[in-house]
């Protein structure tokens, strides 16, 4: 009987989750010594290496001692919650990595929250102890608070704490005392997190993540619950809606290292892939072919924001992208919803529009990149947060926000939060630092962080995780400043923009390809400006000193997709292709504008 140990690594963005796990597959010797990996090497997919952020969990497994220890990397924002919770499932224990300087942050608390509901047992690593001006034994007294106001057990508190630095690859329980290697961590785990409980009986196996294989289509994976399952066994697919199906199990396979392994029989507790099931949804259960019995399946927690996604229908359209109807639009989602626990969607008000619901601005921004990468092309609104009615009271979402700065700038930072409807809780100076916390309503977040880094010279770092919802706060004020608009479709001139300077900010270089309707600048004033910037200069054979001077512009302002989701206005969208995103008003004839609004 293999001796097996399922843990969960759980962290705030930056902590160093993927570090970690990359020490543990040395350490393992599952790479080989001339072969070179480079870091971070469960962060395969692009997006997650440009924004350096784990968005999807993954599963590897390390040798270690005669006992096999599958570790599972989770993301660390709380738009990806979903992920989280789900993966949880699949584990006894988690490892709690904490920054030896931040210490416990919004999303440390988020992702511990869901772990001690749980009843998993936690081993704490300080992370990061060879950073100047670090404070471990603080860090460590910070943690037990955080667990004891989580309503903690006493198991629970009783923790083990690990000190070290991932990134140098060493960890030791004293951190005045660095060793060579990580050996005090995996012998910790060993000791501290219980085997799983081995249960006899039919098989029972509950699907908490799922993979998509070009060659065998959909792979299930999920920690077998009770029995054992075999390649080739008859089994029944319980469904969440109480429908059972009979099917049968193609190939098993097992995660050894990096790779998955073809197994014949896989016993109670360990994680496994599935092969030849179809469909299947997360949360369902492979129970025993004659008398199946179903698991409690997965609860996720409710979306708070909705955006309207929506068919390219601008003059540019199909330039650039593949896949430009609704109904590529429409088989997309529906396969992301597959995997994307915390999504939803629903039917727009007409035939091409669809109504995305998520967790919040950077879930949905990550989709709508995958997306555009994948050759779509489509239009995105602006994100809506989703209010509820308790008890007769309007109530809206409400975020715990976190903003770490320099000491000089808090007044700046309190400012800027209080407009918008954020309560101080807590405020405290760290060294040269100060630490703010506050409530606020989930709308007051959208374009913040942007406002945020502008105020304090980008030396703010902001982080929020979702609160609850509380009664509705109040109008918050909204951009000040208008748009401009183009009047004209063509190509941009230097000429013309130069003369339009004074007007207010461009988005675009000069030439460029724009069209009618489009959002080119920000206005110097609160109402919307139509402009005409393809218009040329007007040649003779008359010359005259001084009249033909090089035209200067200043360079344009440049959005990134959530900058831009979080600057548009109401009647406005962002069309996203491959190559380029425009932002455009939704009438893009400037008689029809003024006809609707009356």
């Amino acid at each position: 009987m293999q001796n097996i140990r399922n843990i969960a690594i759980i962290a705030h963005v930056d902590h160093g989750k993927t570090t970690m796990v990359d020490r543990m597959i040395y350490q393992a010797r599952l790479a080989r010594d001339n072969e070179k990996l480079g870091e971070l090497i469960l962060d395969n997919n692009d997006l997650e290496r440009e924004r350096g952020i784990t968005i999807l969990s993954k599963n590897v497994s390390v040798p270690y001692k005669g006992s096999k220890i599958n570790i599972i990397d989770t993301p660390g924002h709380s738009d990806f919650g979903g992920e989280v919770e789900r993966v949880l499932n699949m584990t006894d224990g988690v490892l709690l990595l904490v920054d030896a300087f931040e210490g416990t942050m919004p999303q440390t608390r988020f992702v511990l929250q869901k772990a001690i509901e749980m009843g998993k047992k936690p081993i704490v690593v300080i992370n990061k102890v060879d950073k100047p001006n670090c404070r471990p034994n603080e860090v460590n007294e910070e943690v037990f608070d955080l667990m004891f106001s989580l309503n903690a057990t006493e198991d629970q508190l009783d923790f083990k704490t690990i000190y070290g630095s991932a990134k140098q690859g060493w960890m030791s329980r004293d951190w005045q005392q660095p060793t060579n290697d990580i050996t005090a961590l995996l012998d910790t785990i060993l000791e501290e997190i219980p085997a799983p409980e081995i249960i006899e009986g039919t098989p029972q196996l509950l699907i908490s993540s799922l993979e998509y294989s070009p060659y065998v289509g959909r792979i299930a994976i999920g920690r077998v619950h009770r029995g054992s399952l075999k390649a080739g066994m008859q089994i029944s697919l319980c469904k969440k809606d109480g429908t059972v199906q009979k099917q049968k199990i193609k190939d098993l396979m097992v995660f050894e290292g990096l790779e998955k392994v073809k197994a014949e029989e896989v016993k109670c507790g360990d994680i496994c892939a599935i092969v030849g099931i179809d469909d299947f949804e997360i949360g369902d259960t492979i129970a025993d072919y004659e008398n199946p019995e179903a698991l409690p399946p997965i609860s996720v927690d409710e979306p708070t924001m909705s955006m309207l996604f929506t068919i390219n229908d601008s003059p540019f359209f199909g330039k650039e992208g593949k896949f430009v109807t609704s109904r590529h639009l429409k088989e997309r989602l529906e396969k992301e919803l597959e995997k994307n626990l915390a999504l939803r969607v629903k039917e727009g008000m007409s035939a091409d529009s669809f109504i995305v619901y998520g967790r919040g601005v950077l879930h949905l921004s990550v989709l709508i990149e995958t997306m555009r990468r994948e050759g779509f092309e489509l239009q995105v609104g602006q994100p809506k947060v989703i209010d509820k009615n308790i008890n007769g009271v309007r109530c809206e979402p409400i975020e715990c926000l976190t903003i770490d700065l320099p000491e000089e700038m808090a007044g700046k930072a309190i400012e800027i939060a209080t407009r918008r409807k954020a309560a101080l809780m807590h405020m405290e100076n760290r060294g040269d630092r100060t630490h703010l916390e506050f409530d606020i309503p989930s709308r007051g977040i959208i374009g913040l962080r942007s406002n945020m880094l502008t105020a304090t010279q980008g030396e703010a770092v902001v982080a929020h995780r979702f609160k609850g919802y509380e009664p509705y706060k109040g109008e918050i004020e909204k951009r000040n400043n208008g748009s401009l608009v183009s009047l004209e479709t063509g190509l941009s001139v230097a000429y013309a923009m130069d003369k339009l300077q004074d007007r207010g900010r461009f988005f675009i270089f000069p030439g460029e390809d724009i069209y009618e309707g489009q959002v080119v600048g920000e206005h110097t004033r609160g109402s919307d400006l139509n402009i005409n910037i393809c218009k040329t200069k007007k040649l003779t054979n008359m010359r005259a000193s001084g009249s033909d001077e090089k035209v200067a512009l200043p360079p344009p302002i440049q959005f990134s997709l959530e900058e831009a989701l979080e600057y548009i206005q109401e009647d406005e969208l962002v069309e996203v292709t491959p190559k380029s995103m425009r932002l455009r008003k939704i009438i893009l004839n400037e008689l029809e504008r003024k006809r609707r609004k009356g």
